[in-house]
């Protein structure tokens, strides 16, 4: 016991406070080793009852010892960590100051949220679907002729195309989401469908394999063309300036009848005429129409008795013209010397 005891005392002796043990709380863990109940020198103090009579005051004397030797040394690192808290710290506040780098959204995730926000006014709410499809949902139900171009291994990425069953594909746009809202819900129907769409097509300044797609569809009784045409006014000025103005020029979509491509007033040049818009005066945005009777039909929908229009627009054409981005690749190419062009508009 006497060897022991010894021990205890030259650990004691020897033990060096450093910053490391503050940080761990070792202070604590110091005196609930030695001095807690459980700790080591109540366990002698257990023992020493047992000693013979004529060894207990030699015993005691070097117990009493290591209990004070356990104690000061407390005290003396209780006053250490003091003093480093009261120690000036070497700190130049003059020197200038490191800033974390703080990230920020994509530009073609604000331009989306954007688009969504605007439509979401009027009460158009967003719904989303699958980017894997089959051939109802990607062509037939949209009133796609067997023989059109965009079935064909030029336009769609195939994923699975077997005779005798439904191809599937990546889609290539977004408005398979239009159709399963139509199959899924009765109207009235007043959605956007944003999401990724695929096409092969030779990457380039102006074109690419990948992009997204913004798509809205309102389908109800007495539904007109002065609706669309109201709604598109309403989301040019919003989106581009209350001065844009707006023109439809006649176009074909297999889905919609009639269909229009819309055009806005150069918001560049302000309709004078740039190498933006050509020399034209105007930039062509999207695509919109009437929705088809046959593709109602096609979703379970009466045509007699509801109509509808419908219409969709490229993301990344928004953001070109929105902020004068010339290259399309450049969204993909995650340049960090690109993106922070965006920060003050994120």
């Amino acid at each position: 016991m006497r060897e022991r005891i010894k021990q205890y005392i030259d650990e004691i002796h020897g033990m060096v406070f450093d910053a490391q043990m503050r940080e761990s709380d070792y202070i604590e863990l110091f005196r609930a080793r030695y001095l807690g109940k459980k700790g080591l020198i109540n366990a002698l103090f257990e023992q020493f009852k047992t000693l013979p009579s004529d060894e207990k005051k030699e015993v005691g004397r070097m117990l009493n010892e290591l209990k004070n030797e356990a104690q000061n040394k407390i005290e003396e690192l209780r006053a250490m960590v003091e003093t480093q808290h009261d120690a000036p710290h070497d700190l130049d506040l003059t020197l200038p100051t490191t800033f974390s780098e703080i990230g920020s959204r994509h530009v073609l995730s604000v331009v989306m949220n954007e688009i969504i926000e605007i439509f979401s006014r009027i009460g158009f709410t967003v719904a989303e679907s699958v980017e894997i499809e089959d051939d109802w949902h990607l062509f037939s139900a949209l009133n796609f002729p067997v023989d059109h171009p965009a079935r064909d291994m030029q336009d769609t990425f195939f994923v699975e195309k077997t005779e005798g069953r439904q191809e599937v594909a990546l889609r290539t746009h977004t408005s398979s989401v239009q159709v399963r809202v139509m199959e899924n819900n009765k109207p009235p129907i007043r959605i956007i469908a944003p999401g990724r769409v695929f096409r092969n097509e030779a990457i380039s300044a102006r074109a690419h394999c990948i992009f997204h797609q913004v798509e809205a569809l309102y389908v109800d009784k007495k539904v007109s063309f002065a609706d669309l045409k109201q709604t598109l006014i309403y989301f040019a000025k919003e989106m581009f300036g209350s001065e844009t103005q707006i023109r439809l020029r006649p176009s074909y979509f297999p889905f919609t009848e009639p269909s229009a491509e819309m055009d806005i007033s150069c918001n560049i040049c302000g309709g004078k005429g740039c190498n933006i818009c050509k020399g034209t005066g105007w930039l062509e945005i999207l695509g919109c129409g009437m929705v088809d009777p046959n593709v109602l039909e096609s979703c379970g929908i009466d045509s007699k008795e509801y109509s509808g229009f419908a219409l969709g627009m490229g993301v990344e054409r928004m953001a070109m013209l929105k902020y004068q981005v010339k290259d399309l690749r450049l969204y993909f190419e995650n340049d960090i010397r690109f993106l922070k062009q965006f920060d003050a508009v994120l």
